[in-house]
């Protein structure tokens, strides 16, 4: 579905291609102090433009719908949109017939039964990202006294993203990238055991980014090779400090009052401009194809911001829940 949450819920609509885009927050506080110039620097930081990523460009100004009245939130549903001005639909039209690899085009297809918009991708399209990020200010704005961080650590299999994404440059292919992302200010008692634990509620909205394919929290996958002497955090005082991080800030599903701290695998954007091979479902046959249209090289590059807001929306959610 469309719609995550349950005391701070979000909604978002719209196609790549569309009229617009934008997300609904029902469950957002009354009395927060916002306007459209709150939203600018997180989609700033979403924008296109540096090297290695696409050369389609969006205003993303926001446009506040309803929930908002004399720059605070009324307590009602919060919508928020984006136009989309800088659309080239016509190099979409192969996609009708030629799937493009590694996309959802197949399966948006075989799901809606040819109905779905294919241009952009429609609604899985990243373009959709500039949704999650408005809510993820507001979310923000909730959680006092938290400061959530992510940043891009690796592109490509080295830290040396610059160089990374030159190579990517020269080579014409496309590469992925490792987000790291940290919590600081979480309190005690964040989250439920098993089925809405904090690791759980967070995996749900990151996987929902797309081009993401793997999280851990913590020392993750290390922990698999580690014993559990070495991998249990000692406590050093009677707040729940330890010494060491490795479960990531999170005991039993639920925050321990350390540093939450988890890293995200984005993989290469699909869209290639190396020539590939598809089904062609009017030559009923496999054949050469090129991927038209303007896409991201790392498209890592522009997941930071995104990784924080859905982080932003779930603790927001949780934190609500908790104080009921």
């Amino acid at each position: 579905m469309n719609t995550l949450g349950t005391n701070f819920r979000i909604s978002i609509f719209g196609e790549s291609h569309g009229k617009w885009v934008g997300v609904t927050i029902d469950g957002c506080p009354a009395g927060i102090a916002l306007n459209e110039s709150d939203l600018l620097p997180d989609l700033e930081r979403r924008k296109a433009g540096a090297a290695g990523t696409t050369p389609r460009k969006e205003e993303d100004l926001p446009i506040f719908v309803s929930g908002v009245f004399n720059n605070s939130t009324t307590g009602a549903p919060l919508t928020i949109v984006f136009e989309n001005n800088n659309t080239r639909s016509a190099d979409y039209e192969s996609a009708r017939n030629t799937p493009r690899p590694g996309h959802a085009d197949f399966v948006m297809h075989q799901k809606f039964n040819g109905f779905n918009d294919y241009r952009g991708g429609g609604h899985s399209s990243g373009r959709l990202t500039v949704a999650l990020v408005a809510a993820g200010v507001v979310a923000k704005k909730i959680l006092k006294g938290m400061t959530i961080d992510a940043t891009l650590t690796e592109a490509g299999g080295s830290a040396d993203i610059e160089a990374a994404i030159k190579k990517a440059i020269e080579q014409q292919d496309s590469i992925g990238g490792i987000v790291s992302c940290t919590v600081t200010g979480l309190p005690v008692g964040i989250g439920e055991p098993f089925f809405n634990s904090l690791e759980s509620a967070i995996s749900h909205a990151v996987f929902s980014i797309p081009a993401v394919k793997g999280i851990e929290f913590g020392s993750g996958f290390e922990a698999a090779r580690m014993h559990g002497s070495i991998h249990n955090d000692a406590m050093i005082d009677e707040h729940g400090r330890t010494q060491t991080n490795n479960a990531g800030g999170i005991n039993g599903g639920i925050s321990n009052g350390n540093d939450l701290y988890f890293r995200v695998a984005v993989k290469p954007a699909s869209s290639t401009p190396k020539e590939q091979q598809t089904w062609n479902n009017s030559t009923a046959s496999v054949e050469p194809f090129t991927v038209k249209g303007r896409h991201d090289l790392c498209i890592a590059l522009r997941v930071p911001v995104v990784v924080e807001a859905v982080t932003a929306i779930v603790l927001a959610d949780l934190c609500i829940s908790r104080k009921g």
